[in-house]
């Protein structure tokens, strides 16, 4: 199943941006696709794991590997075709 993890923060502003565009993802691939959002105040250790330097950043995991990584704003479209290839 893919996983889509949304690294975020509460005072980002385009992570607020984000934030509807991942719960309507979320909805739409319940079942299909597991969809995470990681509060990277919260959690240091995951992000440093993944490298993450910048928020938002969206990383598409299949099988526990990296397939696609987003820095920034990200489009509905593009992380819908991205989770679509991998179902």
């Amino acid at each position: 199943m893919p996983v889509l993890v949304d690294f975020w923060a509460p005072w980002c502003g385009p992570c607020k941006m984000m934030g509807p565009i991942i719960q309507e993802i979320a909805a739409e691939y319940g079942g299909k696709a597991k969809i995470c959002r990681l509060n990277t105040d919260e959690a240091r250790d995951s992000a440093i794991e993944y490298g993450i330097s910048a928020i938002p950043t969206l990383i598409l995991l299949k099988d526990g590997q990296v397939q696609k990584k987003w820095v920034g704003l990200a489009s509905k479209k593009d992380i819908n075709a991205a989770i679509g290839e991998l179902l």
